[in-house]
């Protein structure tokens, strides 16, 4: 799959190891693999709903970041 195709410039890149995660779901994917190599690294299908829960806590601590900033300065 990677190299040059017809038509295009950019070479492409070889995937990612991927494993399938049978049972257990987003908590499986995320004790086997971690938040990071789950949600960045694309090693299982769990990828989009790790994205989201990164989300949320990059979301959660800028937010408590924030505030506190404005409740002491």
């Amino acid at each position: 799959m990677a190299g040059v195709r017809e038509g295009e410039r950019i070479s492409r890149r070889d995937p990612p190891p991927y494993e399938e995660i049978e049972e257990g779901g987003l908590r499986a994917a995320l004790s086997k693999h971690g938040l990071i190599g789950t949600a960045l690294r694309d090693r299982n299908q769990y990828g989009p709903q790790a994205m989201i829960l990164l989300l949320v806590i990059t979301a959660t601590v800028t937010g408590t970041f924030l505030g506190l900033a404005m409740i002491l300065f």
